[in-house]
């Protein structure tokens, strides 16, 4: 792509918005320097363009343009040309014309790395990143960076990557519901809780403790669910614990001020608030209707 081409002057056919259009290359500086010289352009989206008002909005754009091309180096299309043919870049992602042709799966990091090479821009009509000859330098630097992208966002690495996550997260659950049936938790051998009343803690929520273990944890990797046991496993011990009945939870005063977040964080249990106390009560009814749903079904006759 011939720089001088890349910039065009479009006059406004709106006669109630004297003014014209300026299209040009993206490039940082350039757009920065084309700022500080039409302070009141502004960028049309749709238009892929920049309006600039005033009646005089052509002849000022015509001397921008011109003096910006004389500052370019005429020979550096040329140039990049050359450093292509010395050191090419071989890719299914970059196809070489009149420019650098760069069509890649969508990727935010590619949209960033080709931002900021100067004189790259996006073609909308064949849906492809157009990168200059004279900016070839700059794109074999970062070429690694939008090649590992590209790859990564392609349809089957990213259907693959699903699944992994999908596989891990089942797994995940599984072992979190084995850990649940264990009815443990851990908490400070130094700041045991009360047993026999519903408290709140930072994984199963509220729930009454038991009995509570007198050695310390021996096993770090036992606490991986545990985020309030952090480092030090044996500074806790097993504490015991089964799920409150609804008594339980009406008969219990929900805590009128609540305890500093660090300390609760920290210790992994608290006496519960209301709002803890009210969705354990829901849960628990949850689970008596679907009790009672499956005895009625158990005891409807056969056929019914």
């Amino acid at each position: 792509m011939e720089i001088a081409s890349a910039f065009q002057i479009l006059p406004s056919d709106d006669e109630k918005k004297p003014g014209a259009y300026a299209v040009f290359p993206y490039d940082r500086d350039l757009v920065r320097r084309f700022r500080e010289s039409f302070p009141r352009a502004r960028w049309g989206r749709g238009e892929q363009r920049w309006f600039v008002p005033g009646t005089t909005a052509g002849q000022r754009l015509d001397v921008w343009m011109a003096q910006e091309l004389e500052t370019l180096d005429r020979h550096a299309d040329a140039k990049g040309r050359d450093a292509y043919i010395f050191e090419p870049l071989e890719s299914p992602y970059l196809t070489i014309a009149k420019d650098l042709q760069v069509r890649t799966p969508y990727s935010r990091t590619i949209v960033e790395v080709l931002r900021s090479i100067p004189w790259a821009h996006w073609d909308p009509e064949e849906r492809i990143w157009r990168v200059p000859f004279r900016s070839y330098e700059e794109l074999r630097a970062r070429w690694s960076e939008i090649e590992e992208a590209a790859r990564r966002n392609e349809p089957e690495a990213r259907r693959k990557r699903r699944e992994e996550q999908r596989a891990q997260a089942s797994e995940e659950t599984s072992q979190l519901q084995a850990e649940r049936r264990r009815r443990r938790y851990p908490v400070p051998g130094d700041d045991q809780p009360p047993l026999g009343f519903p408290l709140s803690t930072n994984r199963w929520g509220v729930v009454v403790f038991e009995a509570i273990d007198i050695d310390p944890i021996a096993d770090p990797s036992a606490t991986e669910f545990y985020d309030h046991v952090r480092n030090a496993p044996s500074d806790y011990v097993w504490a015991h614990w089964r799920m409150p009945t609804l008594q339980e939870i009406y008969r219990t005063r929900p805590v009128r001020t609540e305890e500093d977040p660090e300390v609760r964080t920290a210790r992994g249990w608290w006496w519960p608030s209301k709002e803890e106390l009210q969705e354990r009560a829901r849960k628990l009814r949850e689970v008596e209707r679907a009790q009672r749903s499956r005895d009625l079904a158990r005891k409807a006759p056969v056929g019914v």
